[in-house]
């Protein structure tokens, strides 16, 4: 027998559910959490618009590249590494024969695991597993009264301190924006340092230099340890090729160091589709392919086993102002074959997320973002990077698009999860006990599940346009702003360890002694 149906013009504002009514509720939707999402599994198919065929295509295409064109690699120490390896060297350039590639990312570990400095803030990385990072490298960013400006120190540490509240964001990143108020050779030691302090989370590693990367490692060794490094994966660095066909010494410095300590890396050739590639979608990603290969096959030169992620930063060029643009047909289907070749060498990949050209948060924004992160989450990327704050092509981070994109990170979390099933036959139960014509608003079911239900953002306006009007007409970008302050001022510190952090700030002082206080950075720093 069905339980009793509820009065159908009973309102659930009046019904005290098993969650304490409706204040209960409100209470419950008000209240925000910095709780980190886990590594999001991915359980929806995956876009693979090519064939078995078409794949061993632009894996023929890439390999007969690597031989008869060759890589440039601009530095004498990979040289000397890769004469060692077996492969055909012609002065600067490497002609890495197919065999020797594919034997080299065989050892490229297909999966591993993030650790944090908050162990809770563990992630799962590689095959099913996706992380959401923000962007990095803005020289500008708009500030909390949304006006473009140089950004500061302190700037970046909020940016950081947003990171570790954000619950759908898994790392805080580096150089968010770069910090304008302190010297260029001296930067390297004050981002790694607010990496670390205002977020417990997951953290990239700064490769603008080999020295400044050797930096980054030693700071690692004091937070974790140089033997758990050893052995577990705890910062990530970013290597970018330059495309067409050339890795410079100063990539490839940062990226030994980082193998030799057992680091992964980010291979990640620069395109420019049309531009520093050929004008056409598959042969470009034939091109972006031998790139990528030519870096993951050196990582295992310099350490054998060691983690490396086939990484890129993609845009195409407008053929009529030359301007990168975002967020195009052709980067999402790019997007889609990259993640198939990833997947047909088993190595995680990384991509960017929420990419766009706007010079303001405005619709052009939002549109470029949201159709950039649907692209890179059916296609099955690893490292989402570039996750929030991205505009006006990487110039500016903004504040208000950083939380919103925030947000759409969360809810392409959710849609990614897939389709729940684990209370269906209790949902279905609450069909028999409502029957025909009744609302299911105040049933112990809903009130047992409304909060995971449906996804429900915090910074969108879906009132009505009488309400809207009544809290002073709040476009997105004043919310966003609004919810920035509040997240800022709730903010609490997750404190270092006191020695661990004394050690740091002494490395971080001891290092600025010995490096000349220099606006340019010379070869050495």
């Amino acid at each position: 027998m069905s339980q009793t149906k509820p009065s159908q013009d009973t309102a659930p504002e009046a019904t005290q559910g098993r969650r304490g009514g409706r204040k209960a509720r409100r209470a419950l939707r008000s209240e925000r959490s910095s709780t980190m999402l886990p590594a999001l599994k991915r359980k929806l198919p995956l876009t693979e618009p090519m064939s078995e065929e078409q794949v061993h295509k632009i894996d023929e295409a890439s390999m007969a590249i690597l031989e008869d064109v060759g890589v440039v690699f601009r530095d004498p120490a990979a040289l000397a590494d890769w004469k060692k390896a077996g492969a055909d060297v012609r002065e600067e350039t490497v002609h890495l024969d197919r065999d020797l590639v594919r034997e080299l990312i065989k050892t490229i570990p297909s999966s591993f695991t993030y650790h944090a400095r908050n162990s809770e803030n563990n992630l799962p990385f590689g095959n099913d597993h996706s992380i959401f990072v923000p962007m990095t490298g803005a020289p500008y960013l708009r500030d909390l009264d949304d006006q473009r400006r140089g950004p500061t120190l302190d700037d970046l540490a909020n940016f950081h301190k947003l990171s570790h509240l954000c619950p759908a964001i898994h790392s805080s990143a580096h150089h968010i924006v770069e910090p304008m108020d302190h010297v260029i050779s001296h930067r390297h030691l004050r981002i790694t340092y607010s990496s670390m302090k205002y977020s417990d989370k997951t953290f990239m590693g700064m490769t603008t230099s080999p020295k400044n990367a050797e930096d980054v490692m030693q700071m690692c060794s004091i937070l974790f340890g140089e033997e758990f490094m050893e052995t577990h994966a705890v910062v990530t660095g970013n290597c970018n090729g330059n495309s067409p066909l050339v890795w410079d010494e100063t990539m490839l410095g940062a990226m030994r160091a980082f193998c030799k300590r057992n680091q992964p890396v980010l291979c990640s050739p620069f395109v420019l589709g049309g531009a520093n590639t050929p004008a056409s979608t598959a042969p470009a990603v034939a091109q972006l392919n031998a790139e990528a290969l030519s870096a993951l096959a050196y990582t295992q030169v310099v350490r054998k086993g060691c983690p490396a992620i086939y990484g890129h930063y993609l845009s195409t060029v407008s053929m009529q102002s030359g301007a990168p643009m975002a967020g195009t047909p052709e980067i999402s289907l790019m997007n889609f074959m990259i993640g198939q070749m990833a997947r047909f060498y088993d190595v995680p990949w990384r991509t960017s997320n929420t990419l766009g050209g706007a010079k303001t948060f405005d619709a052009q924004a939002g549109y470029e973002s949201a159709t950039t992160m649907m692209a890179v989450l059916m296609a099955g990327a690893n490292y989402l990077w570039h996750s929030a704050g991205w505009n006006e092509a990487g110039m500016h981070c903004s504040m208000a698009k950083f939380v919103v994109d925030a947000e759409q990170c969360a809810m392409g979390y959710r849609m990614a999860e897939g389709i729940r099933w684990d209370d269906f036959n209790e949902a279905l139960a609450a069909v028999r006990d409502i029957g025909p014509g009744g609302h299911y608003l105040g049933h112990a079911h809903t009130q047992d599940n409304f909060q995971r239900a449906f996804f429900m953002p915090t910074l969108f306006d879906n009132n009505s346009i009488e309400q809207w009007t009544a809290e002073d007409s709040k476009e997105i970008t004043q919310r966003a702003l609004d919810e920035v302050k509040a997240m800022l001022n709730d903010y609490e510190e997750p404190k270092l360890d006191e020695g661990v952090d004394e050690a740091l700030r002494n490395y971080v002082a001891r290092r600025e002694r010995e490096i000349p206080a220099v606006e340019a950075l010379n070869d050495e720093y």
